[in-house]
């Protein structure tokens, strides 16, 4: 199915849609301060995917200083993915893909060198998404979802390499 979506920054006018998108998509869900408080600290990762002038997706995520998921950078900046989320109407078409390569390419202005996530272990779409995009399965926690289901946790190093197509078409 042919799509036609474009990405911009998330606006506090977006926070009722986003949380609506949250609610249908995801079990864990997170209050109005939550929301906008990733908005206020970090607005160039907090993304929103638009089609025919509706939010149809979003991404957000917070830069954190700790030690590196891959042992040898120590201590580090690292962008962690909080949550992401596209309707069921919408998936399929790219706009997950989208909005985790613009997330990674904004994460560098906070000087990240590296992303994580958390994805429940059972989300064979989204960690294929993730691998395909370079993100390495580091561990796994047990139990880490309200309902019992165990996560990976999944890295990369930053910065994020844009593939060919989007270089050529990049002035």
């Amino acid at each position: 199915m042919q799509t036609s979506f474009t990405l911009r920054m998330f606006k506090p006018t977006d926070l009722e849609r986003v949380m609506h998108i949250n609610r249908v998509c995801l079990p864990e869900n997170y209050t109005t301060f939550f929301f906008m408080n990733l908005h206020e600290s970090f607005p160039a990762t907090f993304i929103v995917a638009e089609e025919n002038g509706e939010v149809v997706g979003y991404i957000m995520c917070r830069i954190e200083t700790g030690l590196s998921n891959f042992g040898l950078l120590g201590i580090t900046k690292k962008a962690h993915v909080i949550s992401i989320a596209v309707l069921p109407t919408h998936q399929r078409q790219g706009i997950g893909h989208a909005l985790m390569q613009e997330a990674m390419r904004n994460m560098l202005l906070y000087k990240a060198r590296e992303c994580y996530l958390e994805v429940r272990a059972s989300n064979t779409p989204a960690v294929s998404l993730y691998k395909k995009m370079g993100f390495d399965i580091i561990r796994r926690i047990r139990g880490y979802y309200i309902d019992g289901e165990d996560a990976y946790v999944m890295a990369r190093k930053l910065p994020f390499e844009l593939d060919l197509k989007e270089k050529e078409h990049r002035p």
